[in-house]
C-alpha cells in the first residue's frame, strides 16, 4: 500500500471565545467515504482507492474548533482494493488498512492544526517538548 496523494479541501478554525476556567480539548476523525478512483495513471496490476476524511479539534465548552478536511489517495493490490471497498459497503474497515489510514490522517491533520491553533492563539491540542532548568542537587 502507497499513499499517492494528499489533499486538503477544507481548512476552518474558529474561535468562539477566549479560553477561562476549566477547558477540554477532544480531537477526532471520520471517514465519511471511501471509493475506487476510476482514472488509473498508474501503470501495472494496482488499484486507486480514495478516503475522504474530516479531521477535528473541539475546545470545549464552546471555545474553539478546528476542522480539517480531505482525502488520500492508495495505491492497492487489486485483491486488497476489492475487498476494503467490499467491506466498506458495510462500513467496516479492514484493521490494518484502519490504522495506516488513521496514523496518515493524525500526523498530516496535527501539524496543520498546530499551525492553525498557533495562529489564532489556542491552547495546541497536543503537549509540545519542553526544556526545563535541573534543580541542583
Amino acid at each position: 500500500m502507497k499513499v499517492i496523494g494528499f489533499n486538503f479541501t477544507k481548512i476552518s478554525v474558529e474561535k468562539l471565545k477566549e479560553s477561562g476556567g476549566d477547558f477540554k480539548i477532544k480531537t477526532g476523525i471520520e471517514v465519511p467515504e471511501i471509493n475506487q478512483v476510476k482514472e488509473n495513471i498508474l501503470k501495472g496490476n494496482e488499484e486507486l482507492i480514495e478516503a475522504k476524511f474530516i479531521y477535528s479539534v473541539n475546545y470545549t465548552p464552546d471555545i474553539a474548533k478546528v476542522e480539517l478536511e480531505g482525502g488520500i489517495v492508495f495505491s492497492l493490490e487489486p485483491k486488497l482494493a476489492k475487498q476494503i471497498l467490499k467491506d466498506w459497503k458495510k462500513k467496516k474497515l479492514n484493521e490494518d488498512f484502519k490504522y495506516a489510514l488513521f496514523n496518515i490522517i493524525s500526523r498530516k491533520s496535527s501539524l496543520k492544526a498546530l499551525e492553525l491553533e498557533d495562529e489564532m492563539n489556542l491552547p495546541l491540542h497536543i503537549s509540545m517538548p519542553s526544556f526545563k532548568k535541573p534543580q541542583n542537587e
